[in-house]
């Protein structure tokens, strides 16, 4: 199996006036191709911590992230976003859906920093899939939850990534959309590509082939 992503003895704290935080605290982490991991865990034990470190948006303090047999931590800045772009797909609980934009185009946002001859066309592609090609000319706030978050969807695969990032992406959702986020997320999985998930929800947990526990910055089985 092919490792998609890697974290080797990664740290990561903050300062506050009340004392430091460790977010990450010796984390080590390995997901290969075809496989879906979960992590849950308490507010504030790290998780979106963890899965900012392994979206390459936020450096940590030491240890090693390698993506797809990258180092991009390594890469400037620029380099970081196209190494983004072309790797890594992420869903949010927030959808962060561009709200003066229609689906089409929202999915289209994320050719921007890698663009393709045929970016449009797979657009189409994916939000036909999801059930959502008679919403394409609609903007999010035209949407139900559910269909903003499959546009959402259909945004964060565009790009064909290795890896998926999904933070809470049914924590909005009811539990029929909630299962067709976590079913795409599999069926992601099945066809070769890595899962990273955190959740709350033991129901999402339960879709993945693997469920690790974080607390206080530590990653362990759950």
């Amino acid at each position: 199996m092919d490792t998609i992503l890697e974290l080797r003895d990664v740290q990561k704290h903050f300062r506050r006036p009340d004392g430091v935080v460790q977010a990450m605290d010796g984390v080590s982490l390995r997901i290969g191709a075809g496989e879906f991991v979960a992590v849950q865990g308490p507010s504030g034990s790290g998780k979106t911590t963890l899965l900012m470190a392994a979206g390459v948006l936020m450096q940590p303090d030491s240890g090693v992230v390698v993506i797809a047999g990258e180092e991009p931590y390594k890469l400037s800045a620029e380099q970081r976003a196209g190494f983004r772009a072309a790797h890594i797909g992420f869903v949010f609980q927030q959808f962060h859906l561009v709200h003066y934009l229609n689906v089409l185009d929202n999915v289209l946002t994320a050719a921007l920093a890698l663009p393709a001859d045929d970016a449009e066309e797979r657009a189409r592609g994916l939000i036909e899939r999801f059930g959502l090609a008679s919403r394409a000319g609609h903007v999010p706030s035209e949407l139900s939850i559910g269909e903003r978050q499959r546009a959402a969807l259909a945004r964060a695969l565009l790009n064909r990534p290795k890896l998926l990032l999904a933070d809470e992406p049914t924590g909005n959702l009811d539990e029929e959309n909630g299962r067709l986020v976590l079913d795409c997320l599999a069926g992601f999985a099945k066809d070769g590509g890595a899962v990273l998930l955190v959740t709350h929800d033991p129901k999402a947990a339960g879709f993945s082939h693997r469920a690790l526990r974080m607390e206080n910055g530590k990653l362990a089985a759950g």
